[in-house]
């Protein structure tokens, strides 16, 4: 019997990592200029947790959360998202009476069991920022700035960034009204989820994906119509505030994300290439002011970001082979190999990274492999090199070679390499 993966959960191979680590390191670095440092939380919450957050109407709570009963008789769930355990993990550990503005970042597996797709797995990877404390505007558009900066680093350079308010609670109860009055002439042609969520949240029919209901939603009146003079002002200041950064963007009327936690600004970051297939968000997040009180904090406001690493890898253009080995070892004879041994050793310790073949073979056959790993040296160590001590140094990719004293090996690689 042949195990596989599951469905929809895929393996990272060796050939891959190092786009993830190229892709990860670059995250870390621009966000940490920004001040907010790691959290980690746990890949199992209560499941209550979500369907207070996230919204029992959605469809990650409805239909994708992996939810099981634990041997105590609770239910639990795999996280489909990091936002709502950043909320609890803040709330749980009284943050807000340490310090009053908080900025975290978070990198890890989320599990949802929707249809796989190009790019959209059921365990996925998420990277994504929490800033609690601070109201806005202006620090909605530094979150906004630093994503579009990021996304440039990585030489993604075909986005398109939306901006839009689905404002507070006296706007969306404004808002809701007159989206039913335009939705209840349409009820019979939305889908049979749609017709029960005009009852439950009739906001939710504006993320369906199914076309006719979308076609229906693209004729909606716009929240920005309906936004109260405070959500208005909000917004006009991001608006500011993004065109004094030269962040370049476009104010969508109808943005909704498909959770419903947010409030006042929300935003989307859309990638052109080719790669993406239909489906080319690369990120999305937004202000969620009422999240930390509803589930047992202080009146706290916060704005974050999520964004899905498959999609960011999709987009990203490939930098050529890359090599996770400096240096390989070639042991000239069967002999010398626990020498070969005792250098790696050396090397190693000197901060190189080194690679050998300590079950013998032809020195042809150990530089074909040191080619086929795209180690730039070989290092070559034969009894003679031994007695001698010293190595022969071969630059693979100059197609040189030198003899260089044993204790100034590590040096010497370390200079080729700088070149």
């Amino acid at each position: 019997m042949s195990l596989r993966a599951v469905k929809g959960m895929k393996d990272i191979l060796p050939d891959e990592i190092s786009k993830w680590h190229r892709l990860e390191t670059a995250f870390r670095q621009r966000v940490e200029r920004y001040g907010f440092r790691e959290v980690r939380f746990p890949i199992v919450e209560p499941t209550a947790l979500f369907v207070r957050s996230i919204g029992e109407t959605t469809d990650i709570v409805e239909k994708e959360m992996y939810t099981f009963t634990d041997r105590g008789e609770k239910s639990l769930t795999l996280r489909p998202e990091g936002t709502a355990s950043a909320v609890r993990a803040y709330v749980q550990h009284s943050i807000q009476a340490k310090e009053p503005v908080t900025k975290w970042y978070y990198l890890g597996p989320m599990y949802r069991r929707e249809r796989p797709a190009k790019g959209r797995y059921r365990q996925f990877y998420q990277a994504g920022i929490e800033v609690f404390g601070d109201p806005g505007p202006y620090v909605d558009a530094e979150v906004i700035d630093m994503v579009v900066g990021f996304i440039s680093s990585l030489g993604i350079t075909d986005v398109e960034v939306l901006v839009g308010s689905i404002g507070g609670p006296r706007t969306r109860e404004r808002y809701r009204d007159a989206l039913l009055t335009y939705l209840a002439p349409h009820r019979a042609e939305l889908c049979s989820d749609c017709q029960r969520r005009m009852d439950a949240n009739p906001l939710r029919v504006l993320d369906c994906k199914v076309p006719r209901c979308a076609e229906i939603a693209a004729e909606a009146p716009s929240m920005l119509q309906y936004l109260t003079d405070d959500d208005r002002a909000h917004f006009e200041g991001l608006q500011e505030a993004l065109t004094l950064l030269g962040t370049p963007y476009r104010v969508e009327g109808s943005l909704v994300r498909g959770l419903d936690y947010y409030t006042r600004t929300l935003f989307e970051v859309l990638g052109k290439g080719e790669g993406l297939g239909a489906q080319n968000a690369l990120l999305g997040g937004g202000r969620y002011d009422q999240m930390v009180e509803s589930l047992g904090g202080p009146d706290t406001p916060a704005i974050g970001f999520a964004m899905g690493l498959e999609r960011l890898l999709m987009a990203m253009p490939d930098e050529g082979a890359g090599s996770h080995v400096d240096v390989f070892i070639v042991a000239a004879q069967p002999e010398v190999r626990a020498q070969a041994a005792l250098l790696g050793r050396e090397l190693r310790d000197a901060g190189l990274r080194v690679e050998s073949d300590l079950r013998g073979g032809s020195l042809k056959s150990q530089l074909r492999r040191a080619d086929k790993m795209n180690a730039r040296i070989a290092m070559i160590l034969g009894e003679s090199e031994v007695e001698q001590g010293v190595v022969q140094l071969k630059d693979l990719r100059e197609q040189t070679q030198e003899q260089v004293p044993r204790p100034q090996a590590a040096d010497r690689a370390r200079a080729l390499l700088q070149t």
